[in-house]
Order: structure tokens, then C-alpha cells, then sequence
């Protein structure tokens, strides 16, 4: 092999659970990532499994992602809402009777649903075993990201609460994988010196950063992204590789943009009769998403085109093989000027296949077979692997940067969000005070503080600052915020007065449930 390829997808969404309502809007979110990207990438890795493919993909599953995936009450609704998209389809299935088109894509969507019923019954509704069961077989390299996507560099004014994400979240994954993470997906890529310190103590390895990250690094890296560097303690950064991000994220050049594929927001939760379609809808009184949509981006200003299917599937083949002639380009310019194989680090947000991009798994799919079938030069691998098979890498440190907006902050510190850090700050502060007086705390004493703990990882998720940017769900978000941090507030009146409401804090233990044996210790 003249080159490598690292595929890293990360899977990530915030704690969201709300047992006191029969139905919330927002649960939808985790519902819709299920359906349409995880149940269909183990589908796909299923397929590699059966054919025997030596594909290794690279797959961060977040803390807060898996405490919902593992959680009894979201599986049970899951299961609920899986049933209703089949009762769905079949409607729509009667209803179009008279129209062939739209007929044939109601029979997919039908299909499609039962098959993926039928992968949560096999996994007896357990993704996170699922997924486990391939790491175990050595196909899969699943890593972790910090306890709650809490923005890290935002955090650097407090060393505890940095340190108290990434030692939770290597907690948290060895509960759920019988071991430790390796690698770890920094929040928003986003790096800023001395945050490694607190990957050594969770003897994680590796991590990864966007393209300038690294070209920025001091002194200069002489690979440039093509090689990984060593922090000065001796964990990995590898950097993003600009041109494959760029054929699959550019707003006008990415692939997802193609009009052969399926249009995300033309949904017949918005187009067919409300009464029809209500109870299938993620709020009753409100139209959203049901996750069937029959028309394609088709492009321009005009009426839209409806979806066809086998179109779509060869648009992603052909790009697939478009995406390894442009790899195989680089490796092949690249050629004899390294001392070493030239690894290309492709890293995504894993919901852009399937639920952004509903072709993606396909692509996935096609790109892995190509990649296995039809050359002998670039090789899929982690970086974990390559570490094992290139354990000799430039010393540097990174420079401070995101993959976000501009590279750097904004998206996270602006004019919409400025408020939160303040009563972070504030916040932080008095948990690192209420650990250093109660280290060996027990019974009710300590249960408040590892509410505590929770409540404060929750409001510190970077989520909730770029919703109120993106003002997606801006109310909803910043209620959140809100609510954590008085939980907190209240929690350390109660911790501090040393009068604490029973059942008040079992109210709270049972709707913000994740993270059971969190350390309060880790914010000393």
C-alpha cells in the first residue's frame, strides 16, 4: 500500500429525555438518527462482516448518545415510534394505490422500515452492544468525546472542569465496552494547549483537529496533514484532510448537493393533510418531519422532481469512485516525497449519512467495496492502527482552532450565547469547592453531589450555545441552560446548608439519569 485512508465518523447527540411528557418534540431528534444513520450503518457493517471485507472504520459514539441508546424509557418510545413509520408506510401505501410513482417509493419506505425493526430486534433494541460486537471482532474502532460535547477551550479558565469531561466520558465508555478509549473526538474539533494534559491521565492517545490545527502547529509540521504530530506529552493529533472534507461538506461542491438525491425537507408532514398525518408527527399539535419524502433536491427554483431511487444509488456509486480516483491522486502526488505512507484523515458528523444525506450509508457502502475490490493502493485503517504501524511522529504543538465557522469560536461565543459562560464560570468554581470539602462523602450527601456533577456537565454541553446561533430551537435550548444551572444552584444551597430535599433530588436523579457513578472528586 502507497497510502492510507482514515474514515472517522462522530456520532453525537445531547442528553435528551423527558419522562414527565407522553411525547417531546425534541426526543425526535435521537428517533431520527436511529432510524435513518445508526440502524443503517449497522446494517452496512453487517454487510462487510458477511463478505469478509477488511474494512476498518473509525466511529465515535458520545456519553451522552449512548446513556440515551442504553436508556430503558427512550428504547421503549423508540420501539413505539418504529411501529408507528411502519403503520405509516402502509398507509401510504393505500393511499397511493392509484399512482405508480409514488406508490413504489411508499413500498420502499415500508421495506426499509421493517428491515430496520428488524436490526433492533436482533439487537434486543441494545445499539451500543451492537456496535461493541464489532469492535470486539476488530472491525470497528469506536472512540469517545467529552462527557457532555462540552467546548473544551471555553473551559481552559478552569482546568477541573475539563479534566472532569474527559475522565467521565473514559468512565462512562468503559462501562459501556469492557475497556478504555484509545482515541478521543475533541467537542467541535476544538483544541487549545493544555488540553492534553488531561488526555495523558486518561491514557488516551490519539485526537483529531481541522486542516489549520495542525498546518499551524509550532514549529511546522513537515508532512502537513499527511502525517499525525506528537503534543509534548506524546499524544497524536491528527489533522483533517481539506480537499476529502470539502467533496462531501461544501455547500456547493459537496456531494450531498447532487439533484439525483433525495430532498431532506420536502417531508409529507408537511405537504399531506393534517389530520392524516398527526399521529405520526414528532408533535401532535405541530407539523414536522415523518421521515417520508418523496421528491428529489431536483435543483434551480422549480417545482420539485419526484425521488427515483435507482438514480439516486448510482449518483452515490459514481461518487464514491469519484472520491477514490481524487484519493488515489493525492497518494500518487504524494509519492516518494514522505518517508512514510501518507494517511488521509476524512472525519464527518456520522447523522450527515442517512439522516442529512439519505443516500450516505450507500455511499459509505459503495466506497468500502471499491476501495477493497478494485486497488491495491490506498488502505482503509485508524489511527489507532497507524500509531501501531508509525509509533515515530514530529513533535509540535497545535495551534488553538475549530472546525467550526472561521476555525475558531465564534459559533460557540457570540452575541446569542455570551451569557451562558459567566454562570459557568460561577458555577465551576463552586463545584471545585464543594469537591475539596466533601471528598469522602456518602449516602444522601453524595448523591446530591453527583447530581450536582450531572447538572453542570449538562449545562455545560456545547449544543446548547450553537442552537441559539443556529436559532434552530433557540427557547428550548436555552431552557435547558437555564434549568441545569438552577438545579445546580439549588443542589449546592442544599449541599452547603447541609438540609437536603430527598425528594426533590430523587426527582431530579430520575429525569437527568445519565453518568450514575459520576465522580464528583474529578473537579478537586
Amino acid at each position: 500500500m502507497k497510502g492510507y485512508l482514515s474514515i472517522i465518523l462522530h456520532a453525537h447527540l445531547p442528553f435528551v429525555r423527558h419522562p414527565e411528557h407522553e411525547k417531546f418534540l425534541e426526543e425526535s431528534w435521537l428517533f431520527e438518527a436511529i432510524t435513518e444513520t445508526y440502524l443503517p450503518l449497522l446494517q452496512v457493517l453487517d454487510g462487510w462482516r458477511r463478505d469478509q471485507l477488511h474494512a476498518r472504520l473509525t466511529l465515535s459514539l458520545s456519553p451522552t448518545l449512548c446513556a440515551m441508546l442504553l436508556d430503558p424509557l427512550l428504547r421503549g418510545r423508540y420501539a413505539r415510534h418504529l411501529d408507528g413509520l411502519v403503520q405509516l408506510a402502509e398507509k401510504e401505501i393505500h393511499r397511493t394505490h392509484w399512482d405508480r410513482n409514488f406508490r413504489n417509493l411508499a413500498g420502499m419506505y415500508h421495506d426499509r422500515f421493517l428491515r430496520s425493526r428488524e436490526i433492533w430486534r436482533a439487537a434486543d433494541g441494545n445499539l451500543v452492544a451492537a456496535f461493541k460486537q464489532f469492535q470486539d471482532e476488530g472491525r470497528l474502532e469506536i472512540i469517545t468525546t467529552a462527557a457532555t460535547h462540552g467546548f473544551l477551550p471555553l473551559m481552559a479558565t478552569h482546568p477541573p472542569s475539563v479534566r472532569a469531561q474527559i475522565l467521565t466520558a473514559r468512565d462512562h465508555y468503559r462501562s459501556c465496552f469492557g475497556r478504555d478509549p484509545i482515541g478521543i473526538w475533541l467537542p467541535e474539533c476544538a483544541y487549545a494547549e493544555g488540553i492534553e494534559t488531561f488526555l495523558q491521565e486518561a491514557n488516551i492517545r490519539w485526537f483529531v483537529l481541522d486542516s489549520h490545527g495542525l498546518l499551524h502547529a509550532n514549529p511546522r509540521p513537515r508532512y502537513g496533514t499527511f502525517a499525525p504530530i506528537f503534543t509534548p506529552n506524546g499524544v497524536a493529533a491528527f489533522g483533517r484532510d481539506y480537499d476529502s472534507s470539502r467533496q462531501v461538506w461544501s455547500k456547493h461542491e459537496g456531494y450531498p448537493g447532487d439533484p439525483r438525491y433525495r430532498d431532506f425537507y420536502r417531508d409529507i408532514g408537511f405537504d399531506l393533510d393534517f389530520d392524516y398525518v398527526r399521529p405520526h408527527l414528532p408533535s401532535p399539535d405541530n407539523r414536522g418531519f415523518t421521515g417520508m419524502k418523496y421528491y428529489r433536491i431536483t435543483g434551480g427554483t422549480g417545482p420539485k422532481e419526484i425521488y427515483q431511487r435507482d438514480h439516486a444509488l448510482h449518483a452515490a456509486s459514481t461518487h464514491a469512485q469519484h472520491f477514490i480516483d481524487e484519493r488515489l491522486a493525492q497518494v500518487r502526488q504524494l509519492d516518494g516525497l514522505l518517508d512514510r505512507p501518507p494517511i488521509i484523515v476524512a472525519p464527518y458528523d456520522a447523522e450527515l449519512f442517512g439522516h442529512w444525506w439519505y443516500e450516505g450509508p450507500e455511499f459509505l457502502d459503495f466506497l468500502t467495496r471499491k476501495l477493497c475490490h478494485d486497488q491495491k493502493i490506498l488502505s482503509l485503517i485508524t489511527p489507532g492502527e497507524y500509531l501501531q504501524l508509525h509509533p515515530t511522529n514530529q513533535i509540535a504543538t497545535p495551534s488553538a482552532s475549530s472546525w467550526g465557522e472561521e476555525g475558531f469560536w465564534r459559533v460557540w461565543l457570540n452575541e446569542t450565547n455570551e451569557w451562558i459562560y459567566p454562570h459557568l464560570q460561577v458555577t465551576q468554581e463552586w463545584m471545585t469547592a464543594l469537591a475539596q470539602m466533601n471528598p469522602q462523602a456518602t449516602g444522601l450527601k453524595a448523591r446530591a453531589l453527583r447530581q450536582a456533577a450531572r447538572e453542570l456537565l449538562l449545562a455545560q454541553a456545547s449544543d446548547w450555545p450553537f442552537i441559539l446561533r443556529a436559532g434552530t430551537s433557540p427557547g428550548y435550548a436555552s431552557r435547558r441552560v437555564k434549568d441545569h444551572l438552577l438545579h445546580f444552584i439549588e443542589l449546592h444551597k442544599q449541599l452547603t446548608d447541609t438540609r437536603i430535599n430527598e425528594k426533590w433530588l430523587t426527582e431530579l436523579e430520575a429525569r437527568n439519569n445519565l453518568f450514575p457513578d459520576v465522580d464528583w472528586n474529578y473537579w478537586k
